[in-house]
């Protein structure tokens, strides 16, 4: 097992290696084609290439929706099979943080909760891999408050780390109304730039595929980079009203980092995306929302 793990792992690294070499192969069939669709002159670099490229040009798909890369990897069989989750905490957790965890364990289908105890990080990644564990869900406190929420997809990543505010949970909500099994529909607002649909896929892929009948609904609405979690059921009312009952807990998420990599070795992984003191700087940057460029990976 242990063997095989090493080779998939050498498998992955290998095929995101050679990724930028086929994002820049692919860039130069890009602007072939422009400059021959619209009779320009081909730039000098390219000159000694065009031939080779116009060539691949014809066996290119114009329906595909470009190269496949790590992301495309990480999460090929989204869809296919459900998501299988566990949770866990930091250790010596407080009454409030394992409160906390049970709570999460109910808004994810197909969700397991681990006591910590005294397991090593390792350890645990690697009795979720053997068990076809596709996320890790760790969460931390800060004086007794749920402070940091950690995914890590299984068995390669990617792993973010979002800082928790403003929690707010089920048995403090007034009329909180009971909690449904079913699958329930997503709702992402305002997730619009590459770094936001980055982190609406980690959190959407947490989510089986629901059906169509289902009464709850799960919002991730984004506002000043901050993500806002409401959890509700809804029925119809009289006409077209449709009444809304909070289920809870709600809370409100950061996005602090993005790692290529699993929890057990974050330390050691490629750092995707990543917030920075100098960036509180840029007060009206909003990076889920307007930033362009965030795939260049922070030193």
């Amino acid at each position: 097992m242990m063997r095989r793990q090493a080779r998939l792992r050498r498998e992955y690294v290998y095929r995101k290696h050679i990724e930028e070499r086929q994002r820049a192969i692919q860039e130069k069939k890009e602007r072939v084609k422009k400059a021959l669709d619209n009779s320009h002159i081909l730039p000098s670099t390219l000159r000694t290439e065009a031939i080779s490229l116009a060539e691949k040009l014809d066996w290119d798909d114009e329906g595909g929706q470009g190269i496949v890369n790590h992301e495309d990897d990480e999460y090929r069989w989204a869809g296919v099979e459900d998501p299988k989750i566990m949770i866990t905490t930091s250790r010596d957790p407080s009454a409030k943080l394992k409160q906390f965890a049970k709570e999460m364990k109910l808004i994810f289908p197909n969700a397991q909760r681990l006591n910590r105890g005294n397991y090593e990080m390792k350890q645990l990644v690697a009795a979720c891999r053997a068990n076809n564990v596709t996320d890790f869900v760790l969460v931390h406190e800060h004086r007794g408050n749920p402070d940091t929420l950690i995914i890590s997809h299984l068995p390669y990543g990617p792993t973010a780390t979002f800082s928790l505010t403003n929690v707010v949970m089920r048995h403090d909500i007034p009329n909180i109304g009971t909690m449904s099994e079913q699958f329930p529909h997503l709702i992402f607002q305002n997730f619009k730039s590459k770094l936001g649909n980055r982190v609406m896929n980690i959190l959407k892929y947490l989510f089986p595929v629901p059906k169509e009948d289902s009464k709850r609904v799960i919002t991730f609405a984004n506002q000043d980079d901050f993500i806002s979690f409401r959890h509700h059921t809804y029925k119809k009312g009289e006409g077209k009203n449709i009444e809304l009952q909070e289920v809870g807990p709600r809370l409100e998420m950061k996005l602090y980092s993005i790692k290529l990599g699993t929890i057990d070795e974050i330390d050691a992984a490629d750092t995707e995306w990543q917030l920075k003191p100098y960036m509180n700087t840029a007060k009206k940057r909003r990076f889920l929302s307007d930033d362009p460029g965030f795939l260049a990976p922070s030193s």
